[in-house]
């Protein structure tokens, strides 16, 4: 084998390896060999046929077979013999060969690029530390006694206002014919709760028990049933009953609807959920703040394929996330494709290098992420998907990608806590107003490309429901680690 180095710039090297005929024919030989020796065909013996028929029969078969192994073993040695650490895989282009003659091929690859890690013991950083106080606590008692509260019937008779509960028989039409799904007996509607198509609730406002009305609706262009969007429809709707929203008394009895023993209990839990919530955003800053230290205090090459892939990923992330949700020039804050792909490049650019300083970190320090933490991550990803538990555990660990990506956040977080260990960190207990509204608090995830998400319009008729606020899509945090 020849190896000649003919590109050395920067992380990119390429090389010229040649495989002699010699060693080819030699290969070729030998796989033959083997094959002779089972070989099963009519008029010979097992081991008695003739080397030229094996050739004949099988050459061909054998030669792809001996290239495809030649090349793998070569482009491996050439790699070792030059202390090469590729940062992708190598790529391979066969420029010469004929048969009896050698074999030429041309191997590209980007190595990995000198990474000399900070004195992390120089980092002085700050953390924002906020507590639940007793405001808080309360606060959020009400809001779930709010989400607890129930209707009675009014007590004296009167027109229904915004708010109320109204019980109602109702049976849309559209050009005089009934469609499907469009009726309801005994349905109870809130009055103000956007439920229905728009101007269906408002019409109700100030109606009387036992009154019948008939109430015109358009359903909005992009409404879930394609055979009722844009359509004009009329709902004959009977008022049955009037009820109100009473408030839950918030004591004891409340707080064993909520699966605590008695109000003090529930104050504690709701403490400690709020504190814990608040010690995450307080990560999530830190970290981000962290990972800024890095990025200014190291200067390396990047290994342009590993920009590029990261940012195929995004991009694809991006526009497959545009075309299921449907992007407007509002949600891209009025920005070209050409302006949206120049930022996500240097977000590409960035995770790509932080990750693999934090790699370096990780490996030079021996940081490790055991079979349990990866099972126990595992496992908690499996509750999101009840009664499928199963099946997504045995999914995963049949797919070792997929236990990779299960790996990184977990190796990532490691690398951050063994950094923060050996710098300096001062805590500042602040308000939580000012904990979340520090810019970067939301971490380095929100870097990834956003799409507003709007919620798929419901397809059934009898509750024409308006699309819900539009949320922001989740993308993938840094994994380049």
């Amino acid at each position: 084998m020849q190896v000649v180095e003919t590109k050395n710039e920067g992380l990119s090297r390429e090389y010229t390896i040649t495989l002699l005929a010699s060693e080819i024919e030699e290969k070729v030989g030998v796989r033959l060999e083997d094959i002779r020796k089972t070989a099963n065909i009519p008029g010979f013996r097992p081991g008695k046929v003739p080397a030229s028929l094996l050739k004949q029969r099988y050459g061909q078969s054998v030669m792809g077979e001996v290239l495809e192994q030649a090349v793998s073993e070569s482009s491996r040695q050439a790699i070792e013999d030059n202390t090469l650490r590729p940062a992708m895989q190598p790529s391979i282009e066969i420029t010469k060969f004929e048969e009896g003659e050698d074999l030429e091929y041309k191997m590209s690859l980007e190595v990995m690029p000198a990474i000399e890690p900070m004195d992390f013991a120089k980092i002085e950083i700050e953390k924002l530390v906020a507590k639940a106080d007793d405001k808080e606590v309360e606060e959020t008692i009400e809001r779930l006694a709010q989400q607890y509260r129930q209707s009675e019937p009014i007590k004296r008779a009167r027109k229904s206002r915004k708010g109320d509960v109204l019980v109602i028989d109702f049976k849309g039409m559209i050009d005089g014919e009934a469609f499907e799904g469009g009726a309801a007996e005994g349905h109870n509607l809130e009055l103000g709760s956007n439920q229905f198509i728009p101007g269906f609730e408002d019409q109700l406002i100030g109606a009387k028990a036992g009154e019948s009305l008939s109430i015109p609706v358009s359903f909005p262009e992009d409404y879930g049933a394609e055979t009722l969007a844009g359509k004009e429809a009329t709902f004959d709707v009977e008022v049955k009953e009037i009820r109100e929203m009473v408030d839950t008394p918030i004591d004891d009895e409340f707080a064993k609807t909520l699966g605590q023993e008695s109000l003090e209990d529930l104050r504690k839990s709701i403490a400690e959920r709020l504190e814990q919530d608040y010690a995450s955003l307080s990560r999530e800053r830190l970290k981000r703040e962290l990972l800024d230290i890095l990025e200014k205090e190291h200067d390396f090459e990047v290994p342009p394929g590993m920009v590029d892939a990261e940012f195929d990923s995004i991009w694809t992330q991006y526009e497959e996330s545009r075309k299921q949700q449907g992007a407007s020039e509002e949600e891209d804050e009025g920005k070209s494709d050409d302006e949206l792909k120049e930022e996500y490049r240097k977000i590409s650019k960035r995770r790509v290098q932080l990750g693999l300083l934090l790699t370096e970190v990780g490996t030079v320090n021996s940081v490790e992420v055991t079979a349990e933490e990866v099972n126990r991550a595992l496992m908690t990803e499996a509750q999101k998907y009840p009664g499928r538990e199963k099946e997504f555990i045995e999914m995963y660990r049949n797919n070792p990608e997929a236990m990779a990506t299960m790996r990184a956040p977990i190796f990532e977080e490691k690398v951050v806590d063994f950094i923060l260990e050996l710098a300096t960190v001062n805590d500042r207990e602040v308000g939580i107003e000012e904990l979340m509204q520090v810019p970067g608090m939301e971490g380095e995830e929100e870097e990834a490309p956003k799409t507003k998400k709007k919620a798929a319009p419901k397809k059934k008729a009898a509750k024409p429901k308006r699309k819900k606020a539009a949320a922001k899509s989740d993308e993938a945090a840094d994994d380049q680690s």
